[in-house]
């Protein structure tokens, strides 16, 4: 399909993806970038009926035949980093359209969950808050030094997680696969031999695994009801790793005592009045794990090269090349 291709990006919230260097690579195409999400296909397809390309950026848009039914005219979806389950590959196959896969970075997220996990343990979310309505150190918060970090998902970013922990002065305990568990032995760390030992011992557990049927709720309230009183949550993964409510409901109970989530069932959120963001000893962002402005320029500049590989007529990374 050489020449000139419509392209549409969705759900570029900050307004900042035409700002990117990568973006370059596409500037002499027709290009249109919304800003919002629409949730109703209809709607949405209305908008980008004229496209013969979509570029996604990661998985904030659900992408089945709903949609996908209504656009004619696309030949493509470039995803940024990899497929998850916001995308149905089989609708894409059967329609005959192309689906290529991006590259990832467990940089961000890494930070971002230990920037988390930094927060939510000196509770500094908290005093700042309190700062801003005139009070002064309304709270106090602990150290990391000493405590025990539990991961559970011994990948990219739990092996970075680790590698935070012990700088920080705190021990590292490890829950996942047998292979998961057995690699952070071999790196110096400690495995937990139960689930039950993870969740009673860990004074911090945080979630680096992927979603799929096998993980999907793989969280039970009684798991977190385990969790000390002192201990704290982190979710920088998939909010639905966990059962539906476990969380709200521990946290209530008062196992565990604090959390650090980012991600949620249904984003974005807009309501003030969310459970978890009117807890105080809750802190919540907005699905910040990947974004930052050089972990855009990885993801999009991949997504754009695959883009531009398939209108020269060379598409590479397509993960359902039966369609070519």
């Amino acid at each position: 399909m050489e020449g000139t291709s419509t392209i549409a990006i969705l759900d570029d919230y900050q307004n900042v993806i035409s700002t990117l260097k990568c973006f370059d690579m596409i500037k002499d195409q027709n290009v249109m970038i919304l800003h919002e999400t629409y949730k109703d296909p209809e709607i949405l397809a209305e908008k980008i009926k004229e496209a013969d390309i979509l570029v996604l950026t990661r998985e904030r848009t659900e992408i089945n035949e709903a949609l996908l039914s209504r656009l004619p005219k696309l030949k493509m979806i470039s995803q940024t980093g990899k497929i998850s389950n916001h995308l149905k590959l089989s609708d894409c196959t059967r329609l005959g359209i192309a689906v290529a896969e991006g590259i990832g970075s467990p940089v961000a997220p890494a930070e971002l969950t230990w920037a988390l996990i930094m927060n939510a343990v000196r509770q500094i979310p908290q005093a700042i808050e309190a700062m801003k309505q005139g009070k002064w150190q309304v709270n106090i918060g602990e150290t990391i030094s000493g405590k025990t970090i539990g991961i559970w998902g011994y990948g990219k970013i739990g092996k970075k997680i680790a590698q935070y922990a012990k700088a920080f002065g705190a021990d590292v305990l490890v829950w996942g696969s047998e292979t998961s568990r057995e690699n952070a032995v071999n790196d110096g760390f400690k495995k937990a031999e139960s689930k039950e030992y993870f969740f009673k011992n860990a004074d911090v557990v945080t979630l680096h695994l992927r979603l799929n049927d096998e993980t999907f709720g793989i969280v039970k309230q009684t798991d977190l009801e385990l969790m000390k009183p002192t201990a704290v949550f982190i979710n920088t993964a998939r909010a639905e790793l966990l059962e539906k409510n476990a969380l709200v409901n521990a946290l209530k109970k008062g196992t565990p005592g604090f959390a650090g989530v980012d991600v949620y069932e249904e984003e974005p959120v807009y309501n003030e009045n969310f459970e978890l963001l009117k807890m105080n000893n809750v802190v919540c962002t907005p699905h910040l794990g990947y974004v930052e402005r050089n972990g855009y320029e990885l993801y999009f500049e991949k997504a754009f090269e695959n883009v531009v590989q398939f209108i020269n007529g060379n598409p590479v990374n397509i993960a359902n090349p039966e369609v070519l």
